[in-house]
């Protein structure tokens, strides 16, 4: 029980960003224009136990502007000694816990600026000084909570976000089941590599691709079927568990084919590469709590995580951005390259005007937006930009963020102006195959179907990234910076067909296929850091 009223006695702040929206079921026409908060809302009966994540500040904060430098990349080590959680804030949150009747759990990785605090709804009420509500619906029982967080004073600037208190869906899947359609056509990510000239008998050996899944599973025994019909050996497969996500396959309709999808293309790329899937709950949670253990684990070691999940930058919360963006710096910080599907909803992102998906948003991430691919061997005959609103079958997404200011390394890129004065990053930075009517053949819980989206285009990137890794001897990182250099045009197939709404397709970057598709060979070499390339150089010409 709690001894002292050190913190109850403070005066409150409100947590910067942390305003939560009214909840609006999926599905509902009023999403985009006035949320209402539902009348068959009661409360959350305070017996009820959870844990909640609370970032806090690093001990020294990254230098941004070194990002992508191999010179100044770090060993995970290295992370957690000098960027780990600042121990003067994780001593005032865990005496702030005590005197809440809250419980520490462990801190198992030292570079995540993370502290778990775990007790009944009650508690986490008086401590944060919000309502816990719960809502029933088609999909299930959720824990809400609105307006803002507040803070004991002494906690201001200590604590820079706090998740876990709604249990919201916070992300949807970027993929697309193709309709049956007579002029359809679809590919294996085997042949969808050869299109895109990525090297032929190259493996990955040695390198993890970690993947983000918010719900679903995949089957070994489906994996095992699927990788012999490619003639190749079944890659070695993980789960990792985090904030209680687990592997469960349910149905071939439902994030199991995100699971398969993501699995299937990005191993099959990239063979040899071993796959650790990190799953986790579909809350912003455990969204940034998955990405931060993928980030830091040193057993695993992923040298490329990819994401398929996400949702307009308007469904997020500030803190929520901050947080997950800044797990994102991390993984440049060392070595990780994120790639991330851009959504399959137009320049609309399905909900009203213009918006970006986010986390693709992101400047700390490579964002893959997506093509209507038609080819044969390694000869491409059409790519545009992939729209089939008309036949409801998606659109790739893209624009300009609100959040996020324009990168210095996409200032010549001729990124449309912002509507917001803080925004400006242009989204996506790259494509690939996604429309569904050109789509990827995938086997999922027993059945072999046909997937597109840009969920396809986020692991084929990922593995493109992994056998770049490979091939280089040294992993790529942040890539952003050499692939938005006047020297890379050559490693992209311009697109200029097309338009995914708002925006059109036009030679150069634009916010419907970025850069453009793969030149697997030349991204390669284009990514590879650049005292290695340097080195190689110096070496050749001493022969």
């Amino acid at each position: 029980m709690p001894t002292s009223s050190r913190f109850a006695s403070q005066s409150r702040v409100l947590l910067p960003g942390s305003e939560r929206k009214p909840f609006v079921p999926a599905g509902d026409p009023k999403a985009a224009k006035t949320p209402k908060v539902s009348t068959s809302v009661k409360t959350v009966p305070a017996p009820g136990r959870i844990r909640v994540s609370l970032i806090v500040p690093p001990k020294q904060p990254l230098d941004t502007k070194r990002l992508g430098k191999l010179d100044a990349r770090l060993s995970r080590a290295q992370f957690a000694a000098r960027h780990g959680a600042d121990p003067a804030s994780v001593r005032l949150v865990k005496a702030f816990a005590k005197e809440f009747g809250l419980t520490v759990e462990p801190i198992t990785q030292p570079g995540r600026c993370t502290v778990q605090l775990s007790g009944t709804c009650a508690a986490m009420q008086k401590a944060f000084g919000i309502s816990l509500v719960q809502h029933t619906t088609e999909q299930g029982k959720f824990r809400l909570r609105e307006g803002e967080i507040s803070l004991p004073a002494e906690l201001d600037g200590h604590v820079l976000a706090v998740l876990g208190l709604d249990n919201r869906p916070q992300a949807k899947p970027h993929f697309r089941i193709a309709k049956p359609r007579a002029t359809n056509v679809s590919y294996t990510p085997v042949q969808v590599a050869q299109l895109y000239g990525f090297p032929a008998g190259a493996t990955a050996t040695g390198q993890t691709i970690g993947i983000i899944e918010l719900g679903g599973g995949y089957r070994a025994a489906d994996l095992t079927a699927y990788f012999k019909t490619l003639g190749l050996p079944a890659p070695t497969v993980i789960a990792v568990p985090v904030d209680g996500g687990k592997n469960t396959p349910g149905n071939a309709n439902g994030a199991d084919g995100e699971v398969m999808l993501d699995i299937e293309v990005c191993a099959a790329v990239a063979p040899g590469a071993k796959i650790a899937v990190y799953f986790t709950t579909n809350t912003d949670q455990g969204f940034i709590d998955a990405i931060t253990t993928a980030v830091h684990d040193s057993v695993n070691k992923p040298s490329v995580i990819s994401i398929s999940w996400g949702g307009p930058e308007s469904s997020w919360t500030q803190q929520s951005m901050t947080a997950l963006d800044a797990a994102c710096q991390a993984a440049a910080a060392v070595g990780v390259t994120i790639t991330v599907a851009a959504g399959d909803n137009g320049s609309s992102d399905g909900a009203s005007g213009d918006n970006v998906d986010f986390p693709a948003s992101s400047p700390h991430v490579l964002a893959c937006g997506g093509t209507k691919l038609v080819g044969s061997g390694s000869t491409i005959t059409s790519e545009v930009v992939w729209n089939e609103t008309s036949n409801d079958e998606g659109a790739t997404g893209g624009g300009v963020s609100t959040v996020f200011a324009l990168p210095t390394w996409q200032k010549n890129a001729s990124v449309p102006a912002p509507t917001t004065s803080a925004g400006g990053r242009g989204v996506p930075d790259v494509s690939g195959d996604a429309d569904p009517s050109t789509g990827y053949t995938i086997r999922v819980d027993s059945e072999t179907t046909v997937i597109g989206g840009t969920s396809a285009v986020a692991p084929l990137w990922a593995g493109l990234i992994a056998l770049a890794n490979a091939q280089n001897k040294v992993a790529a990182g942040f890539v952003n910076p050499a692939l938005y250099a006047a020297g890379a045009k050559k490693a992209f197939r311009d697109i200029t067909q097309g338009n995914n709404g708002s925006f059109s397709a036009g030679p150069g970057w634009d916010a419907c296929t970025g850069l453009g598709s793969p030149v697997g060979n030349l991204v390669i070499q284009t990514v590879a850091p650049k005292s290695t390339t340097a080195k190689k150089a110096k070496k050749g010409k001493t022969k």
